[in-house]
C-alpha cells in the first residue's frame, strides 16, 4: 500500500445519504479482479454512465470542476448495505484517498483501512459545511493530515478528527495486515521450530 501522510486534492460532495456499496460499484463488476484494467468505470457506474457509456452530466464526478476528486465529502451513512471490499477498490482505482462523513457503514469502514484509504468522521453540521463550500466554489481543495488528524476546509478552519492508533500507523507506514505480519516473520519461524 502507499503510506499516507498528507494530501491536498480536490474534493467533491455527495448529498445523497444511505450511499451504499451497490451504488458505490454495482454488483455485476464484482467477478472482476481488483487491479484489473479499467476498474476506475466501475465507479458510481449506474449513476455516473448512461446506458451507451456516454458520462451522466449531472453526476458530481462528471462535473469539470469535480473530475479528479482525491477526497469524497459524503453524507450520512456512506457505504452502507453488503460487504464488498470492491467499493473500496473502485474508489481507490479512480484516485480517491479520503472519504469523510459523519458516519460510514462498518464494513466499509474497517474496507477503506485495509485498502489504504483514510477514513474521516467528522461532526454531521461540519460536514454539511464543508459540501455547502465544495457547491459553492466547485474545484476547491481541502487539506487532509494524518499526522495532525485535521482537515482544513477551503475557507482555512481546521477541523480535528479521531482515529484509532492501530490504523494510523498502519496508513502512515503503507502496510496491510498481511505486510504487518511478514514483518514478523523471523519470530513466527523461530516460533515454529520451537514447536517442532
Amino acid at each position: 500500500m502507499e503510506p499516507f501522510t498528507r494530501i491536498t486534492a480536490i474534493a467533491a460532495p455527495i448529498d445523497l445519504p444511505n450511499v451504499d456499496t451497490d451504488r458505490i460499484v454495482p454488483a455485476r463488476f464484482l467477478r472482476k479482479p481488483q487491479g484489473s484494467p479499467g476498474y476506475d468505470r466501475f465507479l458510481f457506474h449506474d449513476v455516473r454512465f448512461e446506458a451507451d457509456g456516454a458520462e451522466k452530466p449531472e453526476f458530481v464526478l462528471n462535473h469539470p470542476s469535480f473530475r479528479g476528486a482525491r477526497i469524497l465529502v459524503a453524507a450520512d451513512n456512506f457505504g452502507c448495505g453488503s460487504s464488498r471490499e470492491a467499493a473500496v477498490w473502485a474508489l481507490a482505482a479512480y484516485g480517491v484517498r479520503v472519504v469523510i462523513a459523519p458516519s460510514l457503514g462498518d464494513i466499509f469502514h474497517q474496507n477503506c483501512f485495509k485498502n489504504g484509504l483514510l477514513a474521516v468522521i467528522l461532526p454531521g453540521d461540519v460536514v454539511t459545511g464543508l459540501r455547502g463550500a465544495l457547491h459553492a466554489r466547485p474545484g476547491s481543495t481541502l487539506s487532509v493530515d494524518l499526522d495532525s488528524q485535521t482537515v482544513t476546509a477551503p475557507e482555512g478552519a481546521v477541523h480535528r478528527f479521531e482515529l484509532d492508533p492501530f490504523r494510523k500507523q498502519m496508513l502512515l507506514s503503507g502496510q496491510d495486515e498481511i505486510a504487518l505480519t511478514l514483518g514478523y516473520e523471523a519470530q513466527i519461524a523461530e516460533f515454529e521450530a520451537r514447536q517442532a
